[in-house]
């Protein structure tokens, strides 16, 4: 409270008071002045059900990008022009637009749980557009250049590649799959876990991403013969031997694997590929097949649209593909073609509207690509 030059300016601070407590909207002036870094700290453990991967992601974020500019300071001193400074400072010192959003993000998360614990009054995180992922397209794979990264790879690992692009897998769904998880009558794979490797190396088996990834994914038969030579050649007998290990039997790890994997992209010609890039191109070939959002939704195991709709964007030719074949299926039953129906209705009336002096449309104008709903 500032300074009170009149008995009637006290007056009216303390009617003003009695009426938030009224209304519930009082605060604690003293609450807020718990430090950010404790408060960032106790509410990571206030919330079990977090995956461990997500534990990691969120420690690694307070540790490296938020607690060293912002952690001294109380909650109550976090203002919209600090955190406005200190968004510009990690983009000036090169830490990448996605990281920086994703810290952004949970800042503002936690102080949303501050303002519902009356320590504040409200979220500071006000900056239009800050916690907007603007990812870099990532490049994707020629069929031949995934044979190529297969083959090039040891033989144990030669499944593990096609999984990722064929099947949509992620490193942790694939470095989780058991035996029992691979049904080679049906052809499918069952997902259900995934594992993480703690920066302690320690392996965390748990549930995958999100509910939706939860999910049985149809092999392409052309690979069956793979999985059945792999399953006898490189997977223990009991159904809950590891799918993949390394060459000591122990359970398959990303520092193990890096090596093989540079080895191979730079032999298929794509050295800036990443692992999840295979992901990446497979979904994109899925999307080319005419996979409806559905289809692609469950088979990426995704909860939402957003990722699917993005594949389905890139591959808006398919449209064209889709009204050419309408229109084949017309000609085919009514025996006319595109030039004899243009712009004449079904009583043979010329339409003004089609454009074109003797009824025809210009056809040129009207046969370019659809342009996708954004």
């Amino acid at each position: 409270m500032g300074r009170l030059r009149t008995g009637r300016e006290a007056d009216l601070w303390l009617s003003a008071k009695e009426a938030e407590i009224a209304r519930g909207d009082w605060l604690d002036p003293e609450a807020g002045k718990i430090g950010l870094r404790e408060y960032d700290e106790s509410w990571i453990r206030e919330r079990p059900k977090l995956r461990p991967k997500t534990v990691v992601l969120y420690e690694g974020l307070l540790r490296l990008h938020i607690a060293p500019a912002l952690g001294k300071l109380t909650l109550t001193e976090v203002t919209t022009p600090r955190l406005r400074k200190w968004r510009r400072d990690l983009l000036d010192a090169g830490v990448g637009p996605v990281t920086v959003a994703k810290a952004y993000r949970l800042l503002r998360s936690i102080l949303n749980t501050a303002v519902s614990d009356r320590l504040i009054t409200k979220n500071p995180c006000e900056i239009p557009g800050a916690g907007l992922e603007k990812s870099p397209e990532r490049p994707t794979a020629t069929i031949e250049q995934v044979f190529t990264i297969a083959g090039a790879v040891p033989e144990r690992y030669r499944v593990l590649v096609l999984l990722a692009c064929f099947n949509s897998l992620r490193w942790g769904e694939l470095a989780s799959l058991a035996r029992k998880h691979v049904d080679t009558v049906e052809g499918t794979v069952v997902v259900e876990r995934s594992v993480v490797e703690l920066p302690t190396a320690e392996l965390v088996f748990g549930p995958p991403k999100s509910d939706a990834s939860v999910r049985v994914v149809t092999l392409p038969m052309i690979f069956l013969p793979d999985v059945v030579r792999h399953l006898a050649d490189f997977t223990g007998k009991g159904p809950e031997a590891l799918l993949f290990v390394g060459p000591k039997g122990g359970p398959l790890r990303r520092s193990n694997f890096q090596d093989h994997w540079r080895k191979a992209i730079a032999e298929a010609g794509i050295p800036g590929l990443h692992f999840h890039d295979l992901r990446h191109t497979g979904n994109t070939w899925a999307a080319e097949t005419g996979a409806t959002l559905r289809d692609l939704m469950d088979r990426m195991g995704h909860s939402t649209t957003r990722a699917a709709l993005i594949y389905l964007h890139k591959t808006a030719g398919r449209d064209r593909k889709i009204a050419d074949a309408l229109s084949k299926l017309v000609e085919d039953s009514r025996g006319t073609t595109a030039k004899d129906t243009a712009g004449v209705d079904d009583q043979g009336a010329t339409d003004p509207a089609a454009g074109g002096t003797d009824g025809h449309a210009d056809r040129e104008g009207h046969a370019g690509g659809t342009t996708p709903d954004q």
